[in-house]
């Protein structure tokens, strides 16, 4: 198998080669062009803005009886009921999915990673063997004559599977032998994929209703299904029509048993059983660009002319889609993307001052019950590490996590120590002050530290390791912030490799039961003759 070389001593490992997939989905709308900066409206950045209460006039999302939206039944509805509960990723309330991953690791709820938890319910414990071992590895799907590059994002964990996505398909493995358990055949690639899940093991994706061909590269993300990942079965698949024309869907999310679809033509609900809920109405000057979902579901809703944007952070009864609560952002903040929705928080980039593309600078913590900002948390580019696409893919964040009413993020890369040696740490702030609590954990000279997910406190955090070891997985005590180190990967050249191309920026990581499981969001051409990738790696210890 040909590898590429291994990046320079200490150094980061370079990108894949198909680019770093924060930049927007290629099967999304088009981007708007850049705006131009607007002045930032919130004044002295610690004061509490105005409350937003919900008024009896607040906006439901209805169906529409006049023809606003039309629902289809692509497939029949088939109500399969899975069994099991997903194990809470934190003890105290705050999080009940097993993996909160599907896109990359960022995520809403309390895990802002897309790793799972101690599988148990429990805080993970170290085994006593650290080591771990290959437990097998995926190979990369055939990319199309026509193209260049794929989507395969999204990937899930339950108890008794590991579901990725292919090319056009999802696949259910066995989380531990790798052997394939059932296939679930598309017509065409998967777009968006929900980092969520019901209670019963149910997702939903967004995809195309063809494969791209040379005359036409994309079809548009016009479909949404939902997923039995119990069973390997599509439930049922809708699309979301203005008049006769199918919408093209930005986002998918979950909350409880609803299934919410965003794009720049509004967003639409469904029942987990397919039953619609709400849509967008043909008077409506304001829409829904996208949902956070996970414990509550929260809205990103656009007002306005571009340039004069104000947007409305609302959270919403994921049944009947009334407005809870609102938290009005300052006029001329374009986009924002949702870190968490409980606690609620928020991050977006204003007046462009992040300067490194991550589409953060600054987190604002909201009250859901009242809509009203908690604080605002600076966050400079130049400073800290996490990422969010909030263009388009309204919960795409990575290298975050919340949890025991804080915000863990990582710094950026500095020098450390050693000679020539690159590191970092996670820091947190507290999300009632905004303030920094004075504690890190540091990664350790040639070494580069991201937060994962919560569990029963703690915080689950992949140290990307120097280019002639194997990267680890450690547990951050939410009080002490001492670590405790999980898992030990191999060092041996061809599985440094693999997991180099798979690092939190660009890829999806779950970590549950002593189990690490990485995977790419893109498959591209081969750069080379007999060049093989892999789609995804596990990892285990004994």
């Amino acid at each position: 198998m040909t590898q590429p070389p291994p990046p320079p001593p200490n150094q980061p490992p370079p990108p894949p080669g198909y680019g770093y997939p924060q930049g927007p989905n290629p099967y999304a709308q088009p981007p708007q062009p850049p705006q131009q900066p607007q002045p930032y409206g919130y004044g002295h950045p610690q004061q509490p803005q105005p409350v937003y209460a919900p008024q009896p006039s607040a906006p439901q999302r209805k169906m529409n009886a006049q023809a606003v939206i039309i629902v289809s039944a692509v497939a029949a509805i088939a109500l399969i009921i899975g069994g099991g509960v997903w194990y809470s990723s934190s003890k105290d309330g705050q999080g009940d999915d097993k993996n909160n991953a599907a896109g990359t690791n960022g995520a809403t709820g309390t895990t802002g990673g897309s790793g799972g938890d101690g599988g148990d319910g429990g805080a993970a414990k170290a085994p006593a063997n650290t080591a771990s071992k290959v437990l097998f590895q995926v190979p990369e799907p055939a990319v199309g004559a026509d193209e260049n590059s794929a989507t395969v994002v999204g990937s899930w964990l339950t108890d008794t599977v590991y579901a990725k996505s292919g090319r056009a398909e999802i696949v259910g493995y066995d989380p531990v032998k790798g052997t394939k358990l059932w296939t679930v055949p598309l017509p065409g690639p998967v777009c968006e994929a929900s980092r969520h899940t019901t209670a019963d093991h149910r997702t939903a994706i967004v995809f195309e209703p063809a494969m791209p061909t040379k005359d036409k590269p994309s079809h548009g993300c016009s479909q949404v299904a939902a997923i039995d990942l119990e069973a390997g079965k599509k439930l049922w698949t809708r699309t979301v029509k203005s008049g006769d024309q199918a919408i093209s869907l930005n986002n998918v999310t979950i909350s409880a048993n609803t299934v919410a679809v965003g794009s720049t033509s509004g967003g639409a609900a469904f029942d987990i059983t397919g039953k619609p809920l709400w849509a967008p109405k043909p008077d409506d000057v304001c829409y829904d660009a996208g949902y956070g979902g996970g414990e509550k579901l929260v809205a990103v809703r656009k007002c306005g002319t571009y340039g004069a944007r104000q947007l409305g952070i609302q959270t919403i009864d994921p049944v009947s889609g009334k407005v809870l609560s609102e938290y009005k952002m300052a006029k001329g903040i374009e986009d924002a993307s949702i870190v968490s929705t409980n606690p609620l928080v928020v991050a977006a980039d204003v007046n462009h001052s992040a300067g490194d593309g991550s589409g953060i600078s600054d987190f604002f913590s909201i009250d859901n019950a009242s809509g009203q900002l908690r604080t605002k948390i600076s966050a400079p580019g130049d400073k800290y590490a996490a990422k969010c696409e909030g263009i388009t893919r309204i919960e795409y964040c990575t290298k975050l996590a919340v949890g025991n009413d804080k915000l863990y993020v990582p710094t950026e890369d500095h020098d450390g120590s050693g000679e020539y040696s690159r590191t970092n740490e996670i820091v947190a702030f507290d999300l009632a002050t905004g303030k920094l609590d004075g504690q890190r954990a540091d990664a350790g000279n040639g070494w580069s530290i991201s937060p994962l997910t919560m569990d029963d406190g703690n915080v689950i955090a992949y140290k990307r390791p120097p280019y002639d070891k194997g990267g680890e997985v450690v547990s951050i005590d939410g009080g002490s912030f001492a670590q405790t180190t999980l898992m030990r990967n191999p060092a041996t050249k061809p599985v440094r490799d693999i997991e180099f191309s798979m690092q939190p920026d660009y890829a999806e990581i779950i970590y549950a039961d002593g189990r690490l499981y990485m995977s790419q969001v893109y498959a591209r051409k081969p750069s080379s003759t007999g060049e093989k990738r892999d789609l995804a790696i596990a990892y285990g210890t004994s």
